[in-house]
């Protein structure tokens, strides 16, 4: 009679991978049911309520059963406090800051308070462990059983209205943040693909009615811009087309995708009473194969579109709540009509992860329902907007500061310019005119090399996610990265350049490698710092049974007043490494070497940060792709710093030979054949001579600085004696 028991089973469905533990707890059973419960009724509704959406007519499975068993004694606690007759008195009294200021506040001792006795707070209760804080209003009441009951009373609450106030803009401002960082820890534990999984290759950010970027996790800051863009596009192409349950899938470049591997997925918020969406919630990932000419889906020679991929432009996921599993699996087998093209190599994953997507979705829904719920609709907005319009006001001052620097300098102009190149030749050119006055500014690319015959033409919300990014880095405060950044500025991008190519141009590398090009020419004009390494790196494998993709990290670029990181992703990309035992497991590679690759980064006062060398070795016939840049030109130093060295993509054959295989190749393996990758450093800031004119202390630090990087405790110690 001690013991009761309840049983679960963890259910999924077919071809999917993320099994629910269900019990059957108010679901009793009937004729068509189990006499343990009716588990398919609770596993649909809590299938749709985690992930958003369910799928009719597929078969459930039991992966296990179990059984949990629960003995309860029944013994009650043996505790008994003394009764008391007489009001417990304080020990003391003392001054407490509350809301309304300092109030004096009872101190009690917990072994001298009789159970029964009633304590109006404030009041302070002491235990030889603990401290109990009874706030005004509230009561504190001890039990018999040695428990404190305190009841919250009805003291005067402070109405929350539309009006701004700073310390509620702060704690919305995290509110939305958190939002999208759960986002991220649900696309994370559900998805499958190592990409997402292992990589983090993947956003997910809040947006306003309007499609405005609200707030992000801290994820890919080549996604976050672009992403707006798409979804102001599906507002400007749906409009009243969108209902509740409807989830929107997206990936073409005129609709603000980024390159076609990036899924972008998209999910109305609506109210009760509201015809129109309220919010909206988005994730980004990166899918390692969704069709193209090469696996990996990251071809480095296409040329147009239809040769990296499948395209989806305002692609319905999910109709009233139904996943459209049949008409994105043909969606994604599409390429292959193509010449020389497949479809997706890898389906099981992509739709696993578009479901994970979508699960992700569907918590940052609800999460935004609870925030609505909690402070009414009026409220969420216009708090929304105060994020947004303080982003606008830090960037304005950002830029007001700047041109007071300017001045200070006395350069007059209030004009800044730079220029970089891809290593095939093709400027971008940047022109800034500040407004002192307004605190704007006008980003003029005009003068930028035309669309190319190739695949680093860029979207033009990849721009815009570039200089989202650098206008965020710029602005010395903690703001979120939202659309109020780019309020203040006006873009100029001419048509038919490599910023805003043609419909059709292919851009898999625009979104990787001309991304951080973007980047390098901002801060450059700015003298921000040194450019970084200006590449993802991206190397991608696969045959026609799996695929694999991922970015190496480099050098990062010197400021004024410190070093450049070495062995990271910087700037566009956030993204992590494989784990080796992953990386092995899975693929058919053996990880023969990933170091530091010392000297390539710039010298100078601040130094640039170093380079990578990977190397991969491969066991079975593969096709491997690269996609780099930073093979010819060198990433640039500042003030007399010295330029960062350029990266060097090196084939062992098995059988001797040594094969340079450029920046942008695509070529098959046999097994023993070896991939050996050099990436850039940063560039330096600052010449060496200014380092000899700082005196001994700047170069003891820089020695300090470089052994300890490099992980010697022996030369660390010769640093600090000024050997």
């Amino acid at each position: 009679a001690q013991i009761t028991t309840e049983v679960f089973l963890h259910l999924r469905y077919e071809g999917t991978d993320c099994a629910l533990m269900v019990t059957a707890d108010g679901y009793p059973g009937h004729t068509h049911s189990s006499q343990a419960g009716d588990f398919h009724s609770a596993f649909t509704k809590r299938y749709l309520k985690e992930f958003g959406f369910t799928i009719p007519d597929r078969p459930i499975l039991v992966d296990d059963i179990r059984v949990r068993g629960c003995g309860k004694s029944g013994i009650n606690s043996v505790h008994k406090s003394k009764m008391g007759h007489t009001q417990a008195k304080p020990v003391m009294m003392t001054k407490c800051y509350f809301e309304d200021g300092y109030m004096d506040t009872s101190v009690y001792l917990w072994e001298e308070l009789p159970c029964g006795n009633s304590i109006q707070g404030p009041a302070i209760i002491i235990d030889k462990n603990s401290t109990i804080l009874v706030e005004p209003s509230c009561e504190a009441c001890p039990t018999e059983e040695g428990d404190v009951c305190l009841t919250v009373g009805s003291g005067p609450q402070c109405a929350m209205g539309t009006e701004l106030n700073t310390v509620q803009l702060s704690i919305f401002s995290h509110r939305f943040m958190t939002i999208a960082e759960q986002m991220g820890r649900v696309l994370q534990r559900t998805s499958i693909s190592t990409n997402i999984k292992e990589r983090l290759d993947f956003s997910c950010a809040v947006f306003g009615p309007d499609g405005g970027l609200v707030s992000n996790a801290p994820h890919i800051p080549v996604h976050l811009g672009a992403m707006q863009e798409t979804v102001q596009y599906q507002i400007r192409s749906l409009g009243n087309k969108l209902k509740e349950g409807d989830v929107i899938l997206s990936n073409h470049p005129c609709a603000g995708g980024s390159h076609l591997p990036d899924l972008t997925v998209i999910t109305p918020v609506f109210r009760k009473g509201v015809n129109r969406p309220v919010f909206f919630v988005a994730s980004r990932g990166h899918h390692a194969d969704i069709g193209g000419i090469t696996p990996g889906s990251m071809p480095p020679h296409s040329t147009s579109l239809q040769q990296e991929g499948a395209v989806f432009v305002s692609f319905k996921l999910v109709t009233g709540g139904v996943f459209q599993e049949e008409a994105v699996t043909e969606a994604l087998m599409a390429p292959a009509q193509y010449p020389s093209c497949s479809g997706t190599r890898n389906l099981h994953d992509n739709l696993s992860d578009l479901r994970a997507q979508v699960a992700a979705n569907q918590r940052g829904s609800q999460l935004v329902g609870e925030l609505i719920d909690c402070y009414g609709l009026d409220v969420v907005q216009a708090y929304m907007g105060y994020i947004q319009s303080n982003a606008e006001l830090a960037v304005r001052d950002m830029l007001r500061e700047f041109a007071q620097r300017r001045r200070q300098q006395k350069t007059g102009s209030l004009e800044v310019e730079s220029e970089d190149f891809m290593d095939d030749g093709t400027p971008i050119r940047l022109r800034v005119q500040i407004n002192e006055e307004e605190g704007s500014a006008v980003f003029d690319f005009t003068g930028t090399g035309i669309e190319v015959w190739g695949n680093c033409n860029a979207p033009r919300a990849i721009t815009l996610s570039a200089l989202i990014y650098c206008l965020r880095c710029m602005v010395g405060q903690d703001i979120p990265l939202n659309q109020g950044c780019l309020t203040p500025i006006k873009v100029i991008i001419p048509p038919g350049s490599i910023l805003q190519p043609s419909q059709n141009a292919a851009v898999v590398g625009g979104n990787v490698l001309t991304s951080q090009r973007v980047v390098d020419v901002i801060f450059k004009a700015f003298e921000v710092c040194s450019a970084s390494q200006g590449c993802m790196n991206n190397v991608s494998f696969g045959s026609d049974r799996i695929g694999y993709y991922e970015t190496v990290a480099g050098g990062a670029g010197a400021g004024p007043s410190w070093h450049g990181r070495s062995g990271v992703h910087s700037h566009m990309t956030n993204t992590r490494i494989t784990d080796p035992e992953i990386l092995e497991k899975r693929y058919p590679v053996i990880l023969e070497h990933f170091s530091l690759r010392p000297g390539s980064g710039g010298a100078g006062k601040y130094r640039g940060g170093e380079g990578v060398i990977r190397k991969l070795l491969f066991r079975n016939k593969v096709v491997l792709s690269v996609l780099t840049e930073r093979r010819a030109i060198r990433p640039y130093g500042l003030k007399g710093g010295e330029d960062g060295a350029t990266g060097l993509n090196l084939l062992h054959r098995v059988d001797g030979r040594i094969l340079n295989l450029g920046a942008k190749t695509s070529v098959s393996l046999e097994p023993g054949d070896m991939f050996c990758l050099y990436t850039p450093g940063g560039g330096a800031f600052g010449s060496e001579e200014d380092l000899k004119n700082s005196g001994p202390q700047s170069k003891r630090r820089r020695l300090h600085d470089t052994f300890t990087e490099r992980g010697s405790v022996f030369e660390y110690r010769m640093a600090q004696e000024g050997v």
